[in-house]
């Protein structure tokens, strides 16, 4: 055997078995917490209220019923040094004997209660804070935030008060948290209804945990997928490096980029792993390993989409190089992991709620357009490839490339349907009510891309007749007679007898032909 498939071997191997020990060492647990950071985070306006989103996650039901400081099968939502922090202005109007002289709450409402937050006078607009209309209709108090006690649990949603004494410039809240009892989208506030607080900041933080860990809802399932993954990954693997090393010298260029897809997305694949267990044990994101995960991810995207677009334009097929098309496939590239890159940091590094900002939306557009310019340009190529196989009746690189173009089709039709499925998703769910089912929107991409994957490395494996797929100057004539003599069970040494009979035939054609033409030419001297 090729010693330098020995040691490629070896190599994977020993790659394989590092990345296994790391997941076991990522699986031990940590007392940590789920952390939300408000670092001098001011107060905003909105309608009639001042006020800081704390965060909106998915959280199961607690599987005891305990107090909030318990770690083992508990939800709940915990404050840590939570401190508001007023303007010297409006703490100048106030005297050091009175008491209460600003007020803050807390407000945490499961997504289904949100309507059970503010009220409307009369049926025009909706106000947070109870005004002295609102205070005859919905009894409220003035001055404080509206809110309607749930029709399943009179406590829910949960408000807490914190008040400002004397000339105080901070307040501190006291409470420890809220423990967890339903499964929904929770969502936590910080607001005032006092106008003499505008200006306010606040400082803290708060952890968010589920029975299993400290990983939001929409991100737990995520964990386990993972792991299946990367076991597929790994099959595949398996299955693709035996045939590659075993056929090393007959091995293609093209199969060289088909084997760093297959190792790419396996890696990246145990990286997300690590990245979620990190964040389940600890509650904090690791922006270092996150980063790492989501590069690995857009240089696997990127090297995925341009193979296709290089095996669509016949690369080592029909062409054995790009020529001047090399310059125009690297800047279309070197774009789209630029676009990935800046789209998965966005939704990825550091990010802790279930809610995706207005960045990622902005930096999608570009991305699906660059997807979509990829998309029409693989298909034109594949078209152009496919014309110039036929023009040749090279039979078996045609067959190979039908089912690819066939599989190809079938990967967008699947993939515009679920765009399409994901905007009604998403449409139809806009507080994010149906967090639990919403990984299958993440997964669905990485499921698609790996089956794609599996039918190029099925199409295109590793053998003994490998270079019958690579670029020739001479006809493809020849390759479709080993074909049907293979086909037909001839041995490989009586291949040269079929060329050589069909060449005599050929020869015997051409004899009479022009022992024909001969003739004619005699009878027409005759007449």
């Amino acid at each position: 055997m090729n010693f330098a498939g020995i040691s490629n071997l070896r190599f994977i191997t020993v790659t394989t078995l590092s990345l296994f020990l790391l997941l076991l060492l990522f699986a031990i647990d940590s007392t940590d917490a789920s952390i939300h950071v408000y670092d001098r985070d001011p107060f905003r306006e909105v309608g009639n209220a001042y006020l800081v989103s704390g965060g909106s996650e998915g959280l199961a039901a607690s599987r005891h019923s305990s107090s909030v400081t318990a770690n083992d099968g508990r939800s709940f939502i915990r404050f840590q040094n939570i401190t508001f922090r007023r303007t010297e202005a409006s703490a100048a109007k106030y005297s050091k004997t009175e008491r209460r002289t600003g007020l803050v709450q807390v407000v945490i409402f499961e997504a289904a209660d949100r309507d059970n937050i503010g009220g409307s006078p009369y049926g025009g607009q909706r106000s947070i804070c109870c005004t002295p209309d609102l205070a005859k209709v919905e009894g409220c108090k003035q001055g404080e935030v509206i809110r309607i006690p749930s029709a399943r649990d009179p406590n829910w949603p949960v408000t807490v008060n914190i008040y400002f004494r004397g000339k105080s410039l901070t307040a501190q809240l006291k409470t420890t948290g809220a423990y967890i009892s339903k499964t929904g989208m929770y969502n936590l506030f910080f607001i005032s209804c006092d106008p003499s607080l505008k200006g306010m900041k606040l400082t803290g933080q708060t952890s968010w945990k589920n029975p299993d860990g400290y990983l939001p809802g929409r991100m737990a399932p995520l964990k386990k997928f993972y792991v299946i993954m990367a076991i597929a990954y790994a099959l595949l693997g398996i299955a693709w490096f035996s045939q590659y090393v075993k056929f090393w010298d007959d091995v293609l260029q093209l199969q060289h980029c088909i084997s760093a897809v297959v190792a790419i997305g396996f890696f990246e694949m145990i990286l997300w792993y690590f990245d979620y267990s990190y964040f389940n044990n600890t509650g904090i994101r690791p922006v270092a390993l996150t980063t790492w995960v989501v590069t690995v991810g857009a240089v696997r995207r990127t090297i995925s989409r341009l193979l296709i677009l290089c095996v669509s334009m016949g690369y080592g097929v029909v062409r054995p190089t790009l020529g001047g098309l090399t310059t125009k496939v690297i800047l279309i590239g070197v774009t789209y992991f630029l676009s990935t890159e800046l789209l998965n940091i966005t939704e990825n590094v550091g990010t802790i709620s279930d809610i995706a900002g207005r960045a990622r939306v902005i930096l999608v557009l570009p991305n699906a357009l660059l997807d979509a310019f990829l998309i029409m340009w693989i298909f034109t190529s594949l078209s152009k490839t496919l014309t110039q196989l036929q023009a040749k009746r090279s039979s078996v690189k045609l067959d190979t490339y039908r089912k690819f173009s066939n599989a190809l089709l079938i990967t967008v039709i699947l993939s515009v349907v679920w765009i399409v499925y994901e905007v009604y998703f998403k449409a139809t769910d806009p507080f994010n009510e149906r967090w639990q089912s919403a990984w299958i929107i993440t997964s669905f991409w990485d499921i698609l891309a790996f089956a794609l994957l599996c039918v190029i490395c099925y199409l295109w494996t590793p053998s003994q007749s490998s270079q019958r797929y690579a670029y020739s100057e001479e006809k493809d004539e020849d390759s479709d007679e080993e074909t049907e003599a293979l086909n037909s069970g001839t041995p490989k040494g009586d291949i040269s007898l079929v060329k050589q009979e069909r060449r005599e035939k050929n020869g015997q054609n051409m004899d009479e032909f022009d022992l024909d033409e001969d003739d004619d030419d005699a009878e027409g001297k005759r007449e």
